[in-house]
């Protein structure tokens, strides 16, 4: 049986592996980084369905993840929304969420080798997961950290601001430790309270005074810039997946969803190809096919929203139909996850 290298550890790379080690298939992956680690994320998974999770072998890993039912919007300083998620949304940290997938990879035999970054390129039987295409000139920035006694409302909180936007997330039964991940428009910003000044400078000043009441855990501040969202223009004769394959703005909560659910896309063409049942290219174009038709409408409303969100007219549309009971949330949220 042939065998396939993964060059990625995250949650693409090792679901798939996971997937392919159940039915025996020979799995190597190339992690750049160590484990456990934080990673800029908002840290709860938005639309993955118990199907995905058990048809990759890893829904045991959510057994004891939270279960968000709510959902609440602010603009600025005014809550705009209040809603019921109609399908849980689960909670998780990274730092957890890559160390138990990292075990059971482990523990099904896979082979993994940390800080061995992968050439990229076009060789058969390689599957790239290692994360977006950069792009210096991107305006984007990604910030996380979490934060200990900060008392929320209840389920998750999304803050839209002037000039970016930020999820707030309770990662603890506790209910007391937090996640803060938001993408704000780059600024001379910088600092021990990177997370704070950039909330101030969105106009989201309260959410940072309730934030600063709290504790930040300086350990799990993390930023990522270079963002390009959307389709990531990776070169066609390589198979990518994942974040590498195509971002979807981060206030879908989707992200994880879909590093997910592409490895489900991946599964059985790659298994086709290791059997000798399919050559590559056809295996690399059905998985491209598969990719295409799960998330190219996907991507392509929320890329739409998200300019939505970060221009002022839109956000004062959005406030409107929202008070109004206008906003169809529910529909888009189906249609985003």
């Amino acid at each position: 049986m042939k065998v396939i290298e993964i060059a990625g550890g995250g949650l693409a790379g090792l679901s798939l592996g996971i997937a392919l080690r159940r039915m025996e298939v020979p799995v190597l992956v190339r992690e750049a980084g160590n484990y456990p680690r934080h990673k800029v994320c908002g840290e709860f998974v938005n639309g993955v369905t118990m199907a995905t999770l058990q048809e990759l072998g890893i829904d045991g890993i959510f057994k004891g993840a939270l279960h968000h039912t709510r959902t609440r919007w602010w603009i600025g300083e005014c809550k705009v929304l209040d809603a019921n998620l109609e399908v849980p949304a689960f909670g998780m940290s990274r730092w957890e969420m890559d160390e138990a997938l990292r075990e059971l990879f482990l523990n099904l035999g896979g082979e993994l080798r940390i800080r061995d970054r992968a050439s990229l390129d076009d060789r058969e039987g390689l599957v790239w997961t290692a994360g977006r295409r950069l792009k210096k000139e991107s305006e984007w920035l990604g910030l996380k950290g979490h934060f200990e006694n900060v008392p929320l409302e209840g389920g998750l909180e999304m803050h839209i601001g002037n000039g970016g936007y930020v999820g707030v997330t309770p990662i603890h039964e506790d209910g007391g430790r937090v996640n803060v991940c938001g993408l704000f428009r780059r600024r001379s910003l910088g600092g021990d309270e990177v997370i704070l000044s950039y909330l101030k400078a969105c106009g989201l000043g309260g959410l940072a005074d309730r934030l600063k009441e709290g504790e930040l855990d300086r350990s799990s501040v993390t930023g990522v810039s270079g963002l390009e969202l959307g389709r990531q223009q990776q070169d066609e004769e390589i198979c990518t997946l994942g974040d590498a394959e195509r971002m979807i703005p981060p206030f879908t909560g989707n992200g994880m969803s879909m590093a997910f659910e592409s490895a489900e896309c991946a599964l059985q063409p790659l298994v086709s190809y290791c059997k000798e049942q399919m050559d590559w290219d056809d295996c690399r174009k059905m998985i491209r096919t598969a990719l295409d038709e799960r998330f190219s409408q996907r991507v392509r409303l929320a890329m739409g929203l998200h300019r939505f969100l970060t221009n002022s007219g839109g956000r004062m549309g959005l406030a409107l139909a929202a008070r109004s009971g206008l906003l169809p949330f529910h529909w888009l949220h189906r249609q985003l996850s």
